[in-house]
């Protein structure tokens, strides 16, 4: 395909219209969905405006940045609910609650453990969703933890130098003592990845329960007081800037 200076990545055009997420894009190529001029795209093809891109032999309209508006939406979610689209057990999902799109997705930033509530991220840019979900960007997640005991300084500094799990090491950022009556104490914690359950995990290996959990930060974007559990709100132009400006690779 053409190799020209205005042309760009065939899954890059995609996943910022909003028609999925990079990954899924270019598992759509790997298994021969996409097709660019009537030929079979591979990865690493790269388009034009011009071209003709068809997913399963129907007509993509491609539109260029320029005419494409973005949507994020900060989402409250509650526990109980899968981060998932559907659940074949009927159990309820963050999609659910979202509001309806024309022509593209919502592509979830991240995900949330059934019993975790708090903080997510839907937008309709797929390429700003796979900067901000991949590791190299190292983009800062922020939780309320609230445990059964409390952390004394020699766990707080094995946490924050790193434990062992069973897909790898992992640390805290920071950890800040938000205190807490009786037997129940809430901490906020800081980390610049999403594994599955990190944070129940890491507690877990100083013999410490997580009993509630709360995402409240996510790189820049604060779940304000006033979101409900299970209420959405569009972010601010301004917002949305401020986490494109976020998404950027950490140099070394």
């Amino acid at each position: 395909m053409s190799n020209n200076t205005d042309t760009e990545k065939l899954q890059k055009v995609l996943a910022r219209m909003g028609l999925g997420s990079r990954r899924e894009i270019e598992q759509w190529i790997l298994a021969g969905r996409l097709s660019i001029n009537d030929t079979r795209a591979t990865l690493g093809d790269r388009i034009k405006l011009s071209d003709t891109v068809s997913l399963d032999g129907r007509h993509i309209t491609l539109r260029s940045s320029e005419d494409v508006g973005q949507r994020v939406l900060m989402y409250h979610k509650p526990a109980g609910e899968l981060s998932a689209r559907s659940d074949p057990e009927g159990r309820p999902t963050v999609f659910d609650n979202l509001p309806k799109l024309r022509g593209r997705r919502w592509i979830s930033v991240g995900r949330l453990d059934f019993n975790t509530s708090g903080l997510l991220l839907f937008m309709t840019d797929g390429e700003l969703a796979n900067r901000l979900m991949h590791p190299s960007f190292e983009v800062e997640r922020e939780y309320a933890v609230r445990t059964l005991g409390t952390l004394t300084e020699e766990q707080a500094r094995r946490l924050k130098k790193g434990v062992r799990l069973d897909d790898g090491m992992a640390s805290f950022n920071e950890i800040i003592d938000a205190g807490g009556e009786g037997a129940n104490h809430w901490y906020h914690v800081v980390l610049k990845e999403g594994r599955n359950r990190e944070v129940r995990r890491m507690f877990e290996t100083e013999n410490l329960t997580v009993s509630r959990l709360i995402r409240v930060r996510f790189g820049p974007i604060k779940l304000p007081r006033f979101l409900r559990p299970g209420h959405w709100k569009d972010l601010e132009k301004s917002e949305i800037a401020e986490l494109a400006r976020y998404a950027v690779p950490i140099k070394r």
